[in-house]
């Protein structure tokens, strides 16, 4: 088992045009796409659930316990809630984000005959009219707008120029990375954790890594709505690592510089035996790392086992600040998880029985209680 070589300059360029291809959950054809293309010029082949969600294969020695490495192609966003009277769009958040990090954004609209460009604004946008009304304004969806740039003052002009309620909105990206390594952008929830995965993928496409099994890449596409990875996994996947944005903030472990590995999210604990292997391969290899505890979180691991999968789980991701609103990771922390997951594929299972699923209990995994653990 060795390190891969990363190609850091396709990450890169993978990333920004993921990030300039709009998905918000519920629209995601078009990042779906671009990913089967970036599977196919791999020669890794892949199949799409109906509505979009991707498993990539990569075949291993062994067919069982196989294992898999999940990533979102949504987004957050917003849909047409009304049609004001003013000739604005009230509008609804998809996915959980603070209107807060909407104000000023610049967004399309998608309608059933076309697009339209516009501006999320607060209902009191303006200084000069409302003066100190602007800083008292309470933070929440009712209190902003979207602003079109077409010439529409009334409800009437935007019925005629094709708006509806139910109308997807998209909030620009706005991608740029600093010559310093750090990378600026909406959407880094997770278009960064896609655009690594690929870049391992072809990693050990290019090396012609053996796998010790099966690993199946999945990119599921509504994990910001909350059902994620409940459809596209299949009841030979034994465990599943789960790559995500980490919080950074004063109150979390992590930065953004490396991997922060999650113990446990709002939905519960992740697996003791598959977590604590990645921080062992962390720690044997120099991977920066740092171990956290996520409070108002939840991920494709939580669907995954909410829908009846029998799969040990762990969530590892890259540090990222100002987590849904205006993001910010380093190029380090892609580059730490990269070579996290590419170690990661190459190690044996994490338990050998879990090619079982239910059966005997021989050779059943043991926690390290030691002689103080249990009750008399």
């Amino acid at each position: 088992m060795r390190p891969l070589e990363i190609d850091l300059d396709y990450l890169q360029q993978v990333l920004v045009e993921l990030l300039k291809i709009p998905s918000p959950a519920g629209f995601t054809d078009e990042a779906v796409r671009y990913t089967l293309r970036q599977l196919e010029e791999l020669g890794i082949p892949a199949e799409i659930t109906r509505r979009g969600a991707i498993r990539a294969d990569l075949k291993g020695a062994q067919q069982s316990p196989d294992r898999a490495i999940v990533t979102h192609l949504d987004t957050l966003g917003g849909i047409v809630a009304d049609l004001k009277d003013n000739g604005r769009l009230e509008l609804l958040p998809i996915g959980t984000w603070s209107s807060r990090f909407a104000e000023g954004a610049r967004v399309t609209v998608y309608t059933d005959e076309g697009s339209y460009r516009g501006t999320i604004l607060p209902i009191k946008a303006s200084g000069h009219a409302y003066n100190l009304e602007i800083d008292t304004l309470p933070v929440t969806w009712d209190n902003v707008e979207l602003r079109l740039d077409e010439e529409c003052f009334t409800r009437a002009d935007l019925v005629r120029l094709g708006l509806n309620r139910g109308d997807f909105v998209a909030v620009d990206a706005q991608p740029e990375i600093t010559p310093s390594g750090f990378i600026n952008s909406r959407h880094l929830d997770d278009k960064g954790g896609v655009a690594t995965v690929l870049a391992v993928a072809k990693a050990l496409v290019e090396s012609k890594t053996r796998l010790p099994v099966d690993c199946h890449l999945l990119f599921t596409i509504s994990e910001e709505v909350g059902s994620g990875a409940s459809a596209v996994l299949h009841g030979d996947v034994a465990e599943m690592v789960t790559v995500d944005t980490g919080p950074v903030a004063p109150i979390q472990a992590g930065d953004e510089f490396g991997v922060t590995i999650c113990m446990k999210d709002s939905a519960g604990p992740f697996d003791y035996h598959l977590t604590h292997k990645l921080l062992e391969l962390c720690s044997d290899y120099g991977v920066r790392h740092q171990r956290d505890i996520f409070r108002h979180y939840r991920c494709d691991s939580a669907s995954a086992i909410e829908a009846g999968n029998d799969i040990r789980t762990a969530l590892v991701c890259f540090g990222t600040d100002a987590t849904h609103g205006y993001e910010r990771c380093h190029l380090r922390a892609l580059q730490a998880l990269a070579d996290l997951l590419g170690l990661y594929v190459q190690s044996p299972p994490t338990a050998r029985r879990d090619r079982l699923g239910l059966g005997s209990p021989e050779g059943f995994t043991h926690m390290p209680v030691g002689d103080g653990g249990g009750n008399d």
